[in-house]
């Protein structure tokens, strides 16, 4: 099971998609989907692939609000409230992506109670991890963050709590999540590990 945040909505069928406008579109690792600032005009479900969403200060540090994989949606928000994109999406790897329309979207969702409830579960989900993950960040340490921080993704990921789960996250990314320099991280992951709060085995580190 990967450690990218999942919160139970199935992915709309790729055939009713289709029927309603949708295309493909194939996105090579490092290329910009959106950019922060843009209005929201489509809907972006993943095929294959991988994307993050992050946004930047004005120093340029990065802050990963999300990444996504195999069958998940990014970018929702804006076809929802009207406004702007908080982040830009990047593709982490070769990534193939069925794009619809902001109106076919809405359409589907009226003629479907329960996909758009399962949109308003989404969207909840991504609200409690971020109102979690702020709360950490500003009161407590870089280990507290970071087990915070993997924690909530064995949660969502609905593994039995007492399974072993595998943190698909680099180093660097954990920092671009928790706003702390990677070298931060890797010193407080092998604090932790000597503490036994998380394994390591060949370098990946599991909870």
């Amino acid at each position: 099971m990967s450690a990218i945040v999942r919160y139970n909505l199935a992915m709309i069928n790729i055939d009713l998609l289709l029927c309603w406008g949708a295309v493909h579109r194939r996105i090579g690792k490092g290329q910009i989907i959106f950019y922060q600032g843009d209005r929201g005009r489509y809907y972006y479900q993943i095929v294959t692939g991988k994307v993050k969403m992050v946004s930047c200060n004005e120093e340029g540090k990065e802050f990963i609000q999300g990444i996504y994989v195999d069958g998940e949606t990014f970018g929702e928000l804006p076809l929802f409230d009207g406004n702007t994109y908080l982040a830009c999406a990047v593709a982490e790897e070769d990534t193939l992506l069925i794009r619809l329309g902001k109106e076919s979207f809405i359409h589907i969702l009226k003629d479907d109670f329960t996909l758009h409830f399962a949109f308003t579960r989404l969207m909840a989900g991504r609200s409690r991890f971020k109102s979690v993950l702020l709360k950490e960040l500003s009161c407590y340490g870089p280990e507290h963050r970071i087990v915070t921080l993997i924690r909530q993704f064995k949660r969502t990921s609905k593994l039995p709590w007492e399974a072993k789960y595998k943190v698909d996250l680099t180093r660097q990314q954990i920092a671009d999540m928790t706003g702390l320099r990677v070298e931060t991280v890797i010193r407080a992951i092998r604090s932790l590990y000597v503490k036994g709060d998380l394994l390591l085995k060949n370098g990946k580190v599991y909870v």
